[in-house]
């Protein structure tokens, strides 16, 4: 890290281990920590055969009790141990150590769809790319239950002959009766996890691929389940489920369990994935916020991007904040979350016959036809914050034979509806606050129960509160399709500007994460309360998590139809096809405030799969753009070592800028006055770019729009014409702006277009 001397890397990364003291306690300066530790394998000394006996003997030359959890190989080199700090900074000083990184804890970010996104059985992308049913899709997640319907493998071949995965046994998952020719691979890494938390205690959570959460098999049948028939949610969503990628593989690596997702066992099941040969990696997962060369999910996926994998994340569930993203490194594809067209409505009748909409996925006995009195829940407590309707805060005597207002916030949505059952209330409206606004989330309550947004909400409380004897129903309306506007961005759905580093724009793009059916585990219900005792093949959840997926199943689908096209490839045909406007031209819509949504919140636009099934043009990148991309965020070779698993070092003769790297999407940063920008005030960007022609020959002319008339844009040259597929054009583009005040943004588009393809990028401005 501190140049090529090799110098230790294990002080430059104290910092974050003193962070990390400060947030959760340490036990004390000897108490030991998982540490992922890299090193540079050209380095090996010349008495080591194999790698391995060079790690054990480093290891051991600083500690006499340390254990290897993991030897990694593939998207990273070295291992991962528990260690104290005067270990893993001992370690740190070793020969061929690149880096000594504490272990991150990671976690969850929590049939219409196809339709939704135009794939239906005789759209054009259908035929082609399902046909190769070749494609694997990697999952990381909290396992699979394989003995729902969408893993079903009848129609399907025998296993690629690139695959070489396979099933782990253990004794509640045999791996004979539950992998197939569809479920081709189910692995669990776990080791990190308990060399952090203890044991897993078995009577609770399984120590195999089983999946006793549902996330990993909702975000596995979402990329690529099977077709399943009169699948539904309790009636609810009914239709044939399928996933975006239904004749793809599946491979699922477990690495979340009850207390997270560690990044040692994300490295190792990253690692295995990439050796096992899967095509796309998809991870509803996230830490956080960090430097890509400290971040295990980034250094694995950038091993992938190198063999060909295309890696999709969620962008996370943070929003509708600022700068709340993960999984922000360029050769992750990052996904955020909008909504779909279907609903589920549910009717909040009061007594002063006034009506207000919410929604639910109740599916029991209804309520009496009469009207039920009405009661506030921070009017039926004792409890400081007993409004939010937490468990114990209830007083029975206030709440039996009434529907219960409570308003959202600390507990989850549906256990709230628990709480108030337990006290004698017949049902409940929950109320979102101001941090959630208007969004509405659908949930399969267990009482009587829809939800309602924030204006809404303050209105029945209002009622509720001023007047004598306030009354209630509540009525159930099924499913409703064709909801508009839509898609909207979702209020919880992380947003940019990126962080880590600006001049990338980030999210990617955006795709259905609202309100989501798909497989589920047979080991818990569909609100995944232990106290909840249904049980359901299907479930309809939200968040990034069921985004991402969506984006996963479709590269798959784009990598079956073209085998040929890298990663970025891929990326960019979905980001420069995703559409920002609806069909009348006006803007997409951000829910937590109302108004036309930005780059900053979809990136590209919402994923259009059909068209990017044919881009015409591409920004196509390769190991060597990235490469340089590190060196012109001023990577040092440690640094890039252990980003890229090699020996490079930046040629000090050539100018490495982020404005150059060849991304689909531009991000523009401008000075303001107080740092100058010439005798006028203007500041000067120019960003250069390539373009690939993957579709028919032809003259493509570039078109610029703003939300400003203060910044001018000059494309160079303005039109380019393509004779055969595989030609590459260079163009740069110059914007020039005024001064601003500092935190400033406005946005802008870039397309080229044929008359035929559409090739859109966005683009955001800030001045700082």
């Amino acid at each position: 890290m501190e140049g090529s001397s090799r110098a230790p890397t294990i002080i430059s990364f104290f910092p974050l281990l003193l962070l990390l003291c400060w947030i959760e306690p340490c036990v004390g300066a000897s108490a030991t920590k998982t540490y992922i530790v890299r090193f540079a394998r050209s380095e090996m000394p010349a008495e080591f055969v194999e790698h391995r006996h060079w790690y054990d003997a480093s290891l051991q030359a600083v500690s006499d009790s340390a254990a290897v959890l993991y030897t990694y190989d593939t998207v990273t080199h070295g291992f991962s141990a528990r260690l104290t700090p005067d270990e893993a900074e001992a370690l740190g000083n070793r020969p061929g150590v690149v880096a000594v990184i504490p272990e991150t804890r990671y976690q969850l970010h929590t049939t219409r769809t196809p339709e939704f996104l135009g794939l239906s059985s005789d759209a054009g992308l259908q035929p082609q790319s399902d046909s190769g049913t070749d494609v694997v899709v990697g999952v990381l997640d909290t396992g699979v239950w394989p003995e729902i319907r969408s893993y079903d493998d009848s129609g399907f071949g025998p296993v690629p002959e690139t695959w070489k995965g396979g099933c782990d046994d253990s004794k509640n998952f045999k791996a004979a009766v539950a992998c197939n020719k569809k479920l081709i691979g189910a692995r669990f890494f776990s080791k990190g996890y308990e060399a952090s938390m203890g044991p897993i205690d078995e009577s609770k959570e399984s120590k195999s691929p089983r999946d006793d959460d549902g996330h990993g098999t909702h975000t596995s049948t979402t990329a690529a389940g099977s077709f399943v028939p009169d699948a539904s949610l309790f009636g609810f969503a009914s239709g044939t489920a399928r996933g975006m990628a239904a004749r793809a593989r599946i491979a699922v690596y477990k690495v979340c369990w009850a207390g997270g997702c560690f990044s040692s066992d994300i490295l190792a099941a990253m690692d295995k994935a990439v050796e096992d040969g899967v095509n796309v990696l998809s991870l509803s997962l996230g830490g956080g916020q960090a430097d890509y060369y400290r971040d295990g999910v980034a250094v694995g996926a950038f091993a992938a991007m190198e063999k060909g994998i295309l890696v999709s994340c969620s962008a996370g569930n943070a929003g509708p904040g600022d700068a709340t993203l993960s999984n922000v490194a360029p050769w992750i594809t990052t996904v955020g979350a909008g909504t779909i067209d279907r609903d589920f409505p549910a009717f909040i009748a009061l007594g002063n016959g006034k009506n207000y909409s919410g929604v639910s996925l109740y599916s029991g006995n209804l309520l009496p036809n009469e009207a039920l009195p009405l009661i506030y829940a921070g009017n039926a407590t004792n409890a400081t914050n007993g409004n939010l309707c937490l468990s114990g805060t209830l007083i029975p005597e206030k709440v039996a034979g009434k529907i219960v207002l409570c308003d959202r916030g600390v507990s989850p949505r549906v256990q709230k509806g628990f709480v108030v059952k337990a006290a004698g209330g017949l049902g409940m409206v929950l109320s979102n606050t101001a941090i959630n606004g208007e969004e509405l989330v659908a949930d399969a309550h267990i009482l009587p129960a829809a939800a309602v947004g924030e204006k809404m909400g303050n209105a029945i409380r209002s009622y509720a509160l001023s007047d004598p004897a306030p009354t209630a129903t509540i009525v159930f309306a099924g499913t409703k399709v064709g909801v508009q506007p839509s898609p909207v961005v979702a209020a919880f759905s992380s947003r940019g500007p990126n962080a880590i580093t600006p001049g990338i724009l980030k999210p990617d793009l955006i795709a259905p994460g609202v309100n989501i059916l798909a497989g589920w585990s047979g080991g818990v219900g569909p609100t995944g309360l232990a106290s909840d005792s249904r049980r359901t093949e299907f479930n309809i959840i939200s968040g990034t998590s069921m985004s991402c997926p969506h984006v996963s199943g479709l590269a798959a689908l784009l990598k079956g139809a073209h085998p040929d096209w890298s990663p970025a490839a891929i990326k960019s045909a979905l980001m420069t096809t995703a559409y920002d406007t609806y069909k009348g031209g006006d803007q997409l819509l951000d829910i937590s405030t109302g108004k036309p949504a930005t780059p900053f919140d979809v990136g590209a636009g919402h994923v259009d799969p059909v068209r990017a099934l044919d881009p015409g043009l591409v920004y196509d990148l390769s190991v060597e753009d990235y490469l340089g991309f590190l060196c012109a965020l001023g990577y040092t070779p440690l640094q890039v070592a252990a980003m890229s698993n090699r020996n490079f070092s930046c040629d000090s003769g050539k100018k490495h800028t982020i404005s150059d790297f060849n991304y689909p999407s531009f991000s523009v940063p401008f000075q303001t006055a107080i740092f100058g920008g010439g005798a006028s005030g203007v500041t000067t960007v120019k960003h250069t770019r390539t373009l690939t022609n993957v579709g028919t020959p032809g003259i493509y002319k570039a078109t610029v729009s703003t939300s400003t008339n203060d910044v001018k844009v000059l494309v160079e040259p303005s039109e380019l014409s393509f004779e055969q597929q595989g030609e590459k054009k260079t163009y740069t583009v110059t914007f020039s702006a005024p001064s601003q005040p500092s935190g400033s943004s406005s946005f802008g588009r870039l397309v080229w277009s044929d008359g035929r393809h559409t090739v859109s990028s966005p683009v955001a401005f800030t001045w700082t």
